[in-house]
């Protein structure tokens, strides 16, 4: 997933796509751990970056949000 999709979506929608990817991430960590072979051994590192970048706009827009609080001098 690119970053402008994930910045474009909203919280509830990422947070449906961080559970899908993260219950993807255990399913082929399970495999590995039963000793499976993955179909696509690099898929592991997209799931793992997408959650990341997920949690990394996420973040940014709780402090974009704070910080529209604090200018607003508001709660």
């Amino acid at each position: 997933m690119k970053i402008k999709e994930i910045r474009s979506m909203d919280k509830n929608a990422l947070n449906e796509k961080m559970l899908e990817l993260k219950k993807e991430l255990v399913k082929m960590n399970a495999q590995v751990a039963t000793g499976t072979a993955l179909k696509n051994p690099g898929q592991v590192k997209k799931i793992k970056k997408t959650i990341a970048r997920i949690l990394t706009a996420d973040q940014k827009k709780k402090q974009s949000d704070n910080i529209t609080k604090i200018k607003n001098g508001g709660r």
